[in-house]
């Protein structure tokens, strides 16, 4: 699987990340058949939250044994130093690791959110802070929804952050207000050096009324062509790499499409954001 480097951090992650919020509502043995396939497909970078239901509990007894295997981020959604250093603990305690490479404020989706984490006594001191203490070499932010590149521009104006997590896929890139300010952050975090992460790069669309077939905050793609098609369009970006899906199921058909990206000419791209026009509300 192809590496690429992940920003100033070095570290040279393969294009495939592994999300672990599809291990927040499976049996222990099911985890770890997802973690012998993601182990098997070669990659080398974790990204978990305490908010992805069991995802820590699970993938703990493999750090235990496979730490040094991995870059590992995590996050928080607390919005106080106190808050989120208690969470980091616990964290840490639950994945059974003594340090992260990545701690990243989470799901900061709006500029209130920000203030929030950047204030006096916000969470983004806690993070600091551990930094200074050897529990995280770096320090990031993540985000869903449509204002979530503008929020990481003010973002990256506050603080010297070291990697974004944002949503990239065609359908997105439809909204010509959306791709503006995903480009500008794009073109924002190559000049500073920062690394990029995309989510949600095989959403179809919103779930809107219809039941949930699948353990995604969106409806995903599941056809095999379809699913290689959004992967190789949102890895042609300026990114780091994709984290995978939330779905065990849809999983290994992740990782493949991404073992086999072939890069999209410009022209492609457009097509595809031609034909992912939005004819429904865009999802947050």
């Amino acid at each position: 699987m192809e590496k690429r480097r992940f920003g100033r951090t070095g570290h040279q992650s393969t294009v495939a990340i592994f999300g672990g919020a599809s291990l927040g509502e499976v049996t222990q043995s099911q985890a770890d058949m997802v973690m012998e396939r993601v182990i098997a497909a070669g990659i080398n970078h974790i990204d978990i939250a305490p908010s992805y239901g069991n995802a820590e509990e699970r993938v703990g007894p493999w750090l235990a044994r496979e730490r040094r295997r991995f870059f590992l981020g995590c996050k928080t959604t607390e919005r106080t130093r106190a808050g989120a250093e208690a969470e980091l603990h616990r964290s840490l305690e639950r994945l059974r690791v003594d340090k992260f490479d990545l701690y990243q404020m989470h799901a900061v989706k709006t500029m209130e959110e920000l203030d929030a984490v950047t204030a006096k006594g916000g969470a983004l001191e806690a993070a600091i802070h551990a930094r200074v203490q050897g529990l995280t070499q770096f320090i990031g932010i993540t985000g869903h929804g449509l204002q979530a590149p503008s929020v990481f521009l003010e973002a990256l104006r506050r603080f010297d952050f070291d990697t974004v997590l944002f949503p990239i896929n065609a359908k997105l890139f439809s909204d010509p207000d959306y791709r503006r300010d995903a480009e500008a952050l794009l073109a924002e975090c190559r000049m500073r050096d920062v690394g990029v992460m995309a989510i949600k790069a095989i959403t179809k669309g919103p779930w809107g009324d219809r039941p949930r077939t699948h353990a995604t905050w969106y409806e995903p793609f599941v056809d095999v062509t379809d699913i290689q098609s959004a992967v190789n369009f949102a890895l042609s970006q300026d990114v780091t790499g994709l984290c995978t899906v939330g779905d065990i199921t849809v999983l290994p058909l992740f990782i493949d499409a991404c073992e086999h990206f072939t890069p999209l000419s410009v022209s492609a791209q457009q097509a595809m954001i031609a034909n992912a026009a939005p004819s429904e509300a865009l999802f947050v």
